[in-house]
Parts: C-alpha cells; structure tokens; sequence
C-alpha cells in the first residue's frame, strides 16, 4: 500500500483522455471522461448502422459498436493507444464497458464463443499482443463466455487499411481468413470482436470465412465505428 502510494506520488497514474490524475477505482479514464465517451447508444440489434453497413456483405443475427470513432475525437484515441502504444489492458476495461452497456440487451444471451478478429503471427510478433482478445478477455470477466482464439486464422499479411479507399479495403482482405478448426465452430453461436470497424470489410471477411460452417449463427461487436 505504502509503495502504491509512493509511486503514485512520483509516477501519477492520469487519465488517457484529460491528463487528470486518476483515483482509486478508475482505470485509464477518469469518471468524468468515461461518462462522456461520444457512445453509439445502438440498441436495435437489427437495423443499427452497424447493421445497414453490413447488410448485403454477409449473414448475421446482431451487429452493434459501443463508441464512434472520429479523428481527433476520444474514440481514436483511445484506440491509437490499444493499438499503437502497448496499452494491451486498455482493451480489457473497453472489453469489460461493452459487455456492461450491452449486456441488458440480449446480445450475449445465445452466444457460445467470443471470437476476436485474429492477426497475422508477423504483426502478432511486432505487437507483442492482439488487441481484439483484450477486449475479448474483458467482455469474458463480465459474461463467463469462452474465448477461441485458435479456430479462426489469418493466413495473409495485408496492408494497413488506414489510408486505402473503400474499394480498395475489400479487395485487400479478400481470402485472408481461413477456419483452422471449422470442427470447433459447428452449430455455435459465434461473437466477432474487433476494435475498429470502418467499411465492415475486415470483419466482413472474417464472417465470410466461417459463414458455411454447419449450424454456425455469427454477432459481430465493434469496440468504435467511423
């Protein structure tokens, strides 16, 4: 307690969004930025615009983000810091927010398994960790639903979809998820877990990839969405 208290002192632990100094009980944003998250409040499982960005690419039962994504805005910057600056355990408290603010609405009642988004095993190497199984990881400590993290591969390395038109995102992930364990999937309720969606190309592609699995029902979460 006392080393707590002085490391607090010489290394404050500050909010990612305002640089207050955060007090017990927060973890990475303060009370009052997290109560100001720029939330999606998508409830309607069925025609959301997660779910009309959606349509037309491939078959789901629910899709739904917690926060949009705008640049400059909280929400990228919380996910720049995820991704891009080690801050693996920020997705676990994003995993642990979207299983409270959805669990009331029915989503995680049939599912079997959380599935997160998988990366390549070079980018997996550079990274050091997939941030889509962080927020897999949090959503679990509220709900109790398994993670799989082996039955869905990545057996391509692609560009950054960052800078690339919307034409171009589809074709740069056409083909690069492949079922490594269809067997483990069969006739699951599945829960696709990423940390951005933008076109619904990448998560898209995972669907498509597992979609003819026999008995396979597919949900499909995003942390933000632009």
């Amino acid at each position: 307690m006392i080393l707590n208290d002085l490391l607090n002192l010489f290394y404050p632990r500050l909010c990612l969004l305002c640089q207050r100094s955060l007090v017990e009980g927060e973890e990475h944003i303060c009370l009052h930025c997290s109560n100001h998250l720029p939330y999606t409040h998508f409830t309607d499982m069925e025609t959301n615009p997660v779910c009309l960005l959606l349509q037309g690419k491939t078959s789901f039962v629910a899709a739904t983000a917690l926060l949009h994504f705008t640049k400059g805005g909280s929400g990228q910057k919380l996910i720049h810091s995820l991704k891009y600056h080690g801050n693996k355990k920020l997705g676990y408290e994003l995993g642990r927010m979207a299983a409270t603010t959805y669990r009331e609405t029915g989503l995680f009642d049939t599912v079997d398994l959380l599935l997160p988004v998988p990366l390549h095993p070079k980018r997996m190497r550079q990274r050091g960790y997939n941030q889509s199984e962080w927020i897999a990881r949090g959503i679990q400590s509220v709900t109790g639903i398994a993670i799989d993290t082996s039955s869905l591969s990545r057996i391509k390395r692609t560009e950054s979809q960052t800078r690339k038109q919307r034409s171009e995102r589809h074709k740069n992930v056409e083909g690069i998820f492949h079922p490594s364990n269809a067997d483990a999937l069969k006739n699951k309720h599945v829960l696709l877990l990423d940390d951005v969606i933008t076109t619904g190309s990448t998560i898209g592609a995972c669907a498509e990839a597992i979609k003819d699995i026999p008995g396979i029902r597919i949900s499909i979460l995003g942390i933000t969405v632009v």
